[in-house]
């Protein structure tokens, strides 16, 4: 059966029609012997679209204008791979919650061709999603063509991953390494950050941490507390140290107790060594393991998220800068507010005071808070003010749960830079979100 559904990448792009629809795997199961093939039928084929999710691969199909009508991108998530490219014309951010970005992405637009890495068949013909499985899964249960990567690289992983070869209409047989990420080394205010959400954290809670110097300073912050448990959209390296100090153990977890729950994995060679043959790391379906009531389930869950801008009414602009679309919800609310259906659980939100950006007129950078009296025109919102719980800067922590307009805008100044505060009371004034006499 096997050799029966070996093909090429070459082979394998001939399959795509006009007008289909492509979905390729997220992140590092992208399939690349795919992707990078998938040009060479432009002149054959007009508006495919292809549906991706914080792609790495720089493709030639995408990145070259010139294809551009034969091929339009739509994204889950963006990372600067489109970013730099959304000026072509051809590419579009798809609005989504991560549980539900599959599901509504293939109610709108039913798969025709699914492709993604894998890990190698096992004796008895099942390949596993590895280190991906947010919509993969859901792709195949649906795709009228399934292409799987076979890769020896890959991690074989567990969870609700496994998939048997009879599944793939075709293989494809790849060597090329598992696209890696090396953590970012937290800066000073990531460590103030860190610790001040590291304090708030009780023995025994379940965790949700991103990827960045905030979430590692986090990580950091916590190899003083005891039986810890993990259940994240995304398996980093600093989930991997806590587990192997002994941090983390997931035994006192009420959901899949002893096991460390994840959608997706990215990370150094190390991770995916560690992941590789894991009975401890399970792989649930994004639909599954993002959803805020499944997340719920387990006491004191703790979600950590940053967001780009937040404004004095608590909305959080995480994904784009005023009108220009820079990454993605992703499972943000998710998260956020699974954690809050959480007996005991908590919900941070995490940003550096200020940034440095180009001001338009001089062409100067100059430093600007991230904590604002009103969001830039155009800017989405990430997670709405009624979801958002604790915001932390390098300049403390406060609790908006239940607070009204002018007790978060006071406690949200009260954590800005100390050389915007003034100004922001003022335009808190203006807006009439504090009184005059605050």
């Amino acid at each position: 059966m096997y050799k029966d559904k070996l093909i090429t990448a070459h082979e394998a792009v001939k399959l795509v029609k006009s007008n289909d629809h492509v979905v390729v795997g997220m992140t590092a199961a992208e399939p690349q012997a795919f992707m990078n093939a998938l040009h060479e039928v432009a002149n054959d084929v007009k508006n495919v679209t292809v549906s991706s999710c914080l792609p790495i691969l720089e493709a030639e199909f995408f990145m070259n204008p010139k294809y551009k009508e034969s091929f339009n991108v739509g994204g889950w998530f963006y990372t600067n791979t489109l970013r730099k490219i959304h000026k072509n014309g051809n590419i579009s951010y798809i609005p989504n919650h991560l549980h539900l970005a599959g599901k509504k992405r293939f109610q709108h637009k039913k798969p025709n061709v699914f492709a993604m890495s894998t890990s190698m068949p096992d004796k008895h013909g099942f390949v596993s999603l590895s280190v991906q499985n947010v919509y993969e899964m859901d792709a195949i249960e649906i795709a009228d063509i399934v292409i799987f990567e076979v890769n020896p690289n890959f991690p074989r992983t567990f969870g609700d991953n496994q998939v048997h070869i009879s599944r793939a209409n075709y293989i494809i047989e790849s060597n090329y390494p598992v696209p890696s990420i090396q953590n970012a080394e937290p800066n000073e205010k990531d460590l103030i950050i860190g610790r001040l959400v590291a304090e708030q954290i009780p023995d025994g809670a379940t965790l949700q941490l991103g990827i960045g110097g905030i979430p590692n300073a986090v990580a950091a912050s916590l190899k003083d507390k005891k039986d810890l448990g993990i259940h994240t959209e995304m398996f980093t390296n600093g989930m991997m140290d806590l587990i192997k100090s002994g941090n983390v153990t997931g035994n006192k977890k009420n959901f899949f107790k002893g096991r460390h729950v994840t959608a997706f994995a990215y990370g150094s060679k190390e991770l995916y060594d560690f992941l590789d043959n894991n009975p401890s790391i399970y792989f649930m379906r994004g639909v599954e393991g993002n959803d805020p009531a499944i997340i719920g389930k387990n006491d004191n869950q703790i979600s950590i998220n940053t967001t780009i801008e937040v404004d004095l009414t608590g909305q959080c602009a995480s994904e784009s800068i005023g009108h220009v679309q820079f990454s993605g919800t992703g499972g943000q609310a998710d998260t956020a507010i699974g954690a809050q259906n959480s007996k005991g659980g908590k919900s941070f939100i995490t940003l550096y005071s200020t940034a440095m950006v180009k001001n338009p007129e001089t062409g100067e950078r100059e430093e600007v808070s991230k904590i604002v009296s009103t969001l830039k025109p155009g800017a989405g919102i990430s997670l709405s003010r009624n979801d958002v719980d604790y915001v932390v800067t390098e300049y403390g922590i406060v609790s908006l749960r239940g607070t009204t307009i002018a007790e978060r805008a006071k406690l949200l100044i009260s954590i800005a830079h100390p050389k915007f505060r003034d100004q922001l009371t003022k335009e808190a004034k203006e807006l009439m979100y504090i009184g005059q006499d605050s």
